[in-house]
């Protein structure tokens, strides 16, 4: 009986231990509200595909919105996946089709978010997208 009591709280030790470690790599839910017009000098770069920029004061870390070479915008939190509570903001690669991690090198790719070399393993954090003739607006 108690060689299986032992087996039990070990198991239950790791579950929890793997639970936590893995929680410490998810970057924190903030809300996101960002608004402009399309018109804005600030979103210039978007009006081709390729083009990125990046917004200060919003998500976690900052955003980074990018136009796709299918002319959908994405946004991303600007938070390297990479040890986020560090709070690392990613760098714009030239061209644009990449977001670099300054402190651990990790490269994600903007046409998906998703880790294009290590020590990434997840993708970036993505917001909602709303694009109308008028107005470009970034949402959680």
């Amino acid at each position: 009986m108690s060689k299986i009591y032992i087996g039990f709280i070990l198991f239950f030790s790791f579950s929890l231990l793997s639970c936590a470690k893995d929680g410490a790599n998810i970057i924190p839910d903030v809300p996101v509200n960002f608004s402009a017009p399309i018109n804005d000098p600030r979103l210039s770069r978007l009006n081709g595909a390729g083009g990125a920029v990046v917004i200060s004061g919003y998500g976690y870390a900052g955003l980074i919105l990018y136009r796709r070479p299918d002319g959908a915008i994405v946004a991303y939190d600007r938070c390297s996946t990479v040890n986020p509570l560090n709070k690392c903001q990613l760098n714009l690669s030239d061209p644009t089709i990449t977001a670099t991690d300054p402190c651990s090198g990790a490269i994600f790719l903007l046409s998906d978010g998703s880790p294009a070399k290590a020590p990434a393993t997840r993708p970036l954090k993505q917001y909602q997208v709303t694009v109308t003739s008028f107005q470009i607006s970034v949402l959680n």
